[in-house]
């Protein structure tokens, strides 16, 4: 079905204040008492019974879908520009503007899930405005019922916007999945930046005992060293005696001083740093400061998002720096040696939970006419549903409303229900 020509047909306006009373009587009429009218899709199907068919769908003044029957017509549109949706109809008597007092007209909007929304409609300026807003999707099985000038006329036809049929076939051979809209924890953050630096007891400087001369260094400035590896080897300058000097540690060369030819005394040839493990040092401001606890759970990321490791925080500073930061640390594994000291990083750390009643898997979320979204599925069918979204963590996004609990919505693979909800195009129009 043409999506514009749907959405131009989902909209309406009613009149009348007969309700209820009137669905009794166009529903329960003697069928020869009045008229019985038709719409179709845009596929041509037959939806209705005594009319001729449409061979397309008809359009009104005010750009909605027009219904007609003999003289009569309806034109039905949803306007929504600076107000929540409403439905708008006009009606028509061979063309010309018929006095709405005389019009009755009520319309049910049957939706996926079983949901019925049900208008009535009062004169409002040169239309009949519904009885309550049209919620998104604007995606339903109309039925519209209307009495004028003694006669009864009934229309039905389908309106679906952001819908597509999965068969069980496909989804067992995409790897869609499925989850249920319901309770979860939300875990809160804050995101804070830092530096990988080598941990202050797991660096071992390396000195000569006494005054010597280098005749040659052994290693540089990257390389991994094991402990008892020989690093340089000096002469002694007051008895000319040649010896070497070994790692004390497993580690790498962090620093390195000293070359060959120079003569040492007190100073330091190099430094070895064990980087099994490194330290994360994290800037705190001070709106992030009342959160942070020891024994929080931290996710280091790399900038690029390319590599992550869980720890928790393990020590605050009491004081702040002249920039008003205080300093977080956490230590992190980094047997695989690529945690570099001086590389900068980014960590989300845990400051909370928080308990939601409804939450939707982030794997799930969809963009749809610039809104965020889910695809409900009722058996085969899949339907967009827009949402109202809170906190989120990496797993799940809290829901305010657009979905109703327990209802089913595809997670895996959804940009494929997306994509096949968009053939028809992704206009609103009405």
């Amino acid at each position: 079905m043409n999506l514009k020509s749907i959405l131009l047909a989902v909209s309406f306006a009613t009149a009348g204040a007969t309700g209820y009373a009137l669905y009794e009587q166009l529903h329960h009429h003697d069928e020869g008492a009045g008229h019985q009218s038709e719409a179709h899709d845009d596929h041509g199907d037959t939806l209705g019974h005594d009319h001729g068919p449409e061979t397309q769908e008809q359009k009104g003044l005010h750009g909605g879908k027009l219904l007609s029957a003999d003289s009569f017509s309806l034109e039905l549109t949803i306007y929504e520009t600076g107000i929540p949706p409403e439905m708008r109809v006009y009606a028509y008597e061979n063309g010309q503007p018929v006095d709405l007092t005389k019009v009755d007209v009520y319309i049910t909007l049957d939706r996926l899930g079983g949901k019925q929304d049900v208008l009535t409609f009062k004169p409002e300026d040169d239309y009949l405005l519904g009885s309550q807003s049209i919620a998104e999707p604007h995606s339903y099985s109309v039925t519209v019922s209307a009495q004028y000038a003694g006669n009864f006329h009934q229309w039905q036809y389908e309106s679906h916007e952001g819908r597509a049929y999965i068969s069980d076939r496909l989804f067992a051979e995409s790897g869609m999945q499925t989850e249920v809209v319901g309770p979860q924890t939300i875990k809160q953050h804050r995101e804070l930046f830092g530096m990988i630096v080598v941990p202050q007891d797991q660096k071992t400087k390396v000195f000569a005992p006494y005054p010597s001369k280098i005749q040659k260094v052994h290693v540089k400035l990257g390389d991994d060293v094991q402990k008892g590896q020989v690093l340089a080897t000096l002469q002694n300058i007051k008895t000319l005696q040649t010896y070497t000097v070994k790692s004390s540690a497993n580690g790498q060369i962090s620093n390195l001083w000293s070359n060959t030819g120079e003569i040492v005394q007190n100073d330091p040839l190099m430094q070895v740093s064990n980087l099994d493990k490194v330290w994360v040092e994290l800037s705190a401001f001070p709106k992030d400061i009342a959160q942070l606890r020891e024994g929080q759970n931290v996710m280091v990321e790399s900038l690029d998002n390319s590599h992550q490791v869980s720890s928790t925080l393990d020590y605050l500073s009491p004081t702040m720096t002249d920039g008003h930061i205080a300093r977080a640390r956490t230590v992190i594994d980094n047997a695989s040696g690529y945690w570099k000291p001086g590389m900068h990083i980014k960590a989300q750390v845990t400051v909370g939970e928080k308990q939601v009643p409804l939450a939707i898997n982030q794997k799930g979320l969809q963009s749809f006419r610039g809104m965020p979204v889910v695809f409900a599925k009722y058996r085969n069918d899949y339907e967009v549903r827009m949402l109202e979204l809170g906190e989120e963590d990496e797993n799940y996004i809290e829901v305010l409303g657009g979905i109703e609990p327990g209802t089913e919505y595809a997670t895996e693979n959804s940009f494929l229900v997306k994509a096949d909800a968009l053939k028809d195009g992704a206009s609103h129009d009405h």
